[in-house]
């Protein structure tokens, strides 16, 4: 490469890839083994001006060389070639931080051809980036190479010599031979703790050998050698007790070594740790480090009262007022829950007139009265207080049980002069319900502590409160101003809460509560709800239910009886719950309406009469005996009723109405047509054959007996039964029975003129008679090999009414020529466009 054509005062020659290097005269080589693949493979020398500030780049692509081909030689066409021999000296070896003298000569190559050496060297390791540019020198004339300074083993571990061999006119016979020097370590770095300072923890009474921590320190000398095989060791410890401690010498782990860690005599160690290389030989450099271990608190101590008793005043009758506080001594950490003390009265507050708390703040119990105290009954309380930790103890190894330790605390009531006091303070009266006004229900009366009695107390109650119970002032009985009464206003909730006031001669009050239950009363008579039924002829029995307003023990259950003989010897009754029963005749008793009296008895003696009306009606749905048109039945009598002879009036009325219709309906009409005989074949006739027209001859058309004033014709074929439909004065539809098919004849009357009956059969009549025979012709249509049956289409048509004075229309019509159809023109006009759809067809 030309350095000069680019930058001619370039001072820095650089590559970009450290497989080439470039020397000063623009020769590229390769410092080790390259393979160049199918792609190109690219780097870039960089060019350096310092003075100038100047940077110059060229750009250099390798391509594979394109390889000749060898021409193939047989072995007698082998020709060895001889090369020459080069030396390959081992590395060389140059000590880190030498002391000279320098230039100190590291080795020399020689060349049996060249006269002139050269080098190009390069440097690797962590100051690979720096210039090492002077540091190796060979002299041109004898190959030998020289070091110019000391050289430091972690800023360059090692260097590669390449040493070049040239003629005197500039010709390079041998190959560039690569040299390494490799700097030797010398233990010049002190190993060093990779932490100031190391800070642990380990619960306070913790085993022998349990792990607190570990201490890592580093040695920048070559790996792997004396010079980075570290030792630990403690140096000192402070407090300086026993050795609490151990540390591994060689993995720096500290573990526990007392057996008894007491944060309470000592709440952490500081540990002076050293670190030693040389395998910890004296001679080895050493650094030194610190580690502080804490003692992590566990509840191991019980708290303790600074005092075992305490004694306080407190007036009577006072409540929610703090009265003592008390305290205690914890040795454990200061707030932390083993510290924390949970005061409790376990001895003389029954009544739960005390109560004491923990402030958190100085950790003291707080002993409040919550409940007024009285002088008169007891002069002075004795309490017993415990204390407690908010965490569970944890004791040490070899210890023995803790003690809870308690106080006593003397209260004094003092004396105050207090207001009367109702006993009891809650007073409950239960008042029947419907007592006169004026009763007296209870007596509610207050007494003065301070005397014992209850003179000179006056009474009154508190305005807004019940007006239905009153207090006499002086002696304090309870009384009723009103009528009470469940159902009347606010006595509704069946009870009262009323606040009684009791002021003694120096104005002292005192209150008390009286509560007022109004119990409820038999007041209610048991009466039945419903009181008129139905029976029909199933004379199914009646459910017959009552109702009392009253509550338990005065409702249910009730008792029912029948009050008259007669009809008790005639009806009976079965009970069903304790509400209701079941009423029925005993026997067949005569139909009408029977006013049966029924007493009903509550649980309380009560009893409520009650008029049950049965109406006891040839019916088989109650419906039909609404209007009351049976015969009334009172005491054994039946008489019929107005409404039952209108219905039955009615009832004839109606069927007489139903004869004359039909009668009327029945009679016959006669219409005639006039039709040549000869074209007899041409017309629609009425028929129920229904196997194809064709197959219908002329001469199978036969008279049939003549059973009536009109003659009748049948159609027969081949051995098939005959079915006979006579029209005459009867108007009769017969089925000859038995196995065959079955025809339908068509009455004809003489001259070829058919007798068309105005009066049809129902359409009932008719589906049953087809339905059957249908159903036997689909049939045969599927038995039918060739199919003919199925050119006959079984068309279903609905019922047309009656009088129709066209005949059946089908497809099944007898017709053997195309002419003579001018009869059609005569139908109604509804049936025209049938016919005309048959003869397309």
């Amino acid at each position: 490469v030309d350095l000069k054509e680019c930058l001619q005062s370039a001072e820095f020659i650089s590559s970009s890839d450290g497989n080439f290097k470039i020397l000063e005269d623009g020769s590229v080589y390769t410092t080790s083994v390259v393979s160049v693949s199918a792609e190109k493979k690219t780097f870039t020398i960089l060019l350096k001006d310092t003075q100038e500030q100047v940077e110059k780049k060229i750009h250099v692509s390798l391509v594979e060389e394109e390889k000749k081909a060898q021409k193939t030689r047989h072995a007698r066409d082998t020709v060895l070639k001889r090369t020459k021999r080069r030396w390959g000296p081992i590395p060389s070896v140059m000590l880190e931080n030498s002391l000279g003298p320098f230039p100190l000569q590291i080795q020399q190559v020689q060349s049996d051809t060249a006269q002139n050496y050269t080098i190009y060297y390069s440097a690797s390791g962590p100051g690979i980036d720096q210039d090492p540019k002077g540091l190796f020198y060979i002299e041109r004339e004898t190959g030998n190479i020289f070091a110019t300074r000391a050289v430091d083993r972690e800023q360059y571990p090692s260097f590669q010599i390449i040493c070049f061999a040239t003629t005197p006119d500039g010709y390079s016979p041998e190959v560039p031979l690569v040299h390494t020097i490799r700097i030797e370590d010398d233990n010049d770095n002190a190993p060093y703790f990779t932490q100031d300072l190391f800070e642990f923890s380990v619960p306070e009474n913790s085993k022998p050998g349990v792990i607190v921590g570990k201490v890592t320190a580093e040695d920048r000398d070559e790996p792997y050698t004396l010079h980075t095989t570290l030792k630990y060791r403690i140096v000192s410890q402070n407090p300086p007790v026993t050795p609490a401690f151990s540390l591994h010498s060689d993995t720096g782990v500290i573990a526990v070594l007392l057996p008894q860690l007491d944060r309470e005599l000592v709440p952490s160690y500081t540990l002076l740790v050293e670190v030693r290389d040389m395998a910890g030989q004296p001679f080895g450099l050493c650094t030194t480090g610190t580690a502080v271990i804490r003692i992590e608190d566990m509840n191991d101590n019980a708290p303790c009262f600074t005092q075992m008793q305490y004694e306080t005043r407190v007036e009577e009758n006072r409540v929610n007022v703090e009265i003592l506080r008390v305290s205690v001594v914890d040795l454990d950490e200061p707030g932390s829950p083993g510290s924390g003390a949970v005061y409790e009265i376990i001895k003389g507050n029954d009544d739960r007139s005390f109560e004491i708390t923990t402030d958190k703040n100085t950790n003291e119990g707080i002993l409040c009265v919550v409940k007024g105290l009285d002088y008169e009954s007891a002069k002075q309380r004795i309490l017993v207080i415990a204390v407690n930790n908010e965490a569970p103890y944890m004791l040490a190894p070899h210890s023995q049980q803790l003690s809870q330790s308690t106080s006593s605390v003397t209260v004094h009531v003092l004396d105050v002069d207090e207001g009367p006091v109702f006993k009891p303070c809650l007073l409950r009266i239960d008042v029947k319900e419907c007592e006169d006004i004026g009763t007296i229900i209870g007596r509610y009366v207050a007494e003065d502590p301070e005397t014992g009695n209850s003179e000179g107390i006056s009474y009154r109650i508190a305005p807004g409160q019940c007006n239905w119970i009153n207090i006499d002032e002086k002696s304090g009985e309870v009384r009723t101003v009103k009528v009470l009464d469940r159902d009347v206003g606010e006595m509704r909730r069946g009870q009262c809460n009323i606040t009684v006031l009791a002021v003694d001669r120096n104005g002292k009050t005192g209150t008390g509560t009286i509560q007022v239950f109004i119990v409820p009363g038999n007041k209610n008579y048991p009466r039945i709800m419903k009181t008129e039924y139905i029976m029909c002829r199933d004379r199914k029995p009646i459910c017959l239910t009552a109702q009392d307003g009253d509550e338990s023990p005065y409702s249910t259950p009730f008792v029912y009886r029948i009050t008259d003989r007669s009809l008790a010897s005639m009806w009976k009754i079965t009970r069903h719950n304790d509400n209701s029963v079941y009423l029925s005749p005993k026997g067949d008793i005569p139909f009408g309406t029977y006013d049966i009296p029924i007493s009903v008895i509550d649980n309380g003696g009560k009893v409520g009469e009650n008029h049950i009306k049965v109406n006891l009606c040839d019916c088989v749905t109650p419906t039909e005996c609404n209007g009351g048109q049976s015969r009334e039945l009172a005491g054994g009598n039946v008489t019929l009723g107005v409404w039952a002879i209108l219905a039955m009036i009615l009832g004839s009325l109606l069927l007489l109405l139903i004869l004359i219709t039909i009668c009327g309906c029945c009679g016959s009409g006669v219409m005639h047509r006039h039709v040549t005989d000869d074209c007899a074949n041409h017309n629609l006739i009425i028929s129920n054959t229904e196997a194809p027209g064709e197959e219908v001859m002329d001469h199978n058309i036969i008279p049939l007996q003549n059973t009536c004033d009109q003659g009748g014709y049948g159609i027969k074929t081949g051995d098939q039964q005959t079915f006979e439909m006579t029209k005459g004065r009867g108007h009769t539809l017969e089925s000859v029975k038995g196995g065959g098919h079955q025809t339908l004849g068509s009455v004809k009357e003489g001259g070829g003129q058919t007798m068309m009956d105005t009066c049809r059969y129902s359409y009932s009549e008719w589906h049953n008679f087809t339905h059957p025979r249908l159903g036997e012709k689909v049939h045969l249509c599927r038995q039918d090999e060739e199919q003919k049956h199925s050119e006959d289409y079984l068309l279903s048509y609905n019922y047309e009414g009656k009088g129709s004075l066209a005949g059946s229309v089908g497809c099944c019509s007898d017709q053997h020529e195309e002419e003579a159809l001018d009869f059609l023109d005569q139908l109604e006009p509804k049936f025209r466009t049938l016919a005309e759809t048959c003869v397309k067809r």
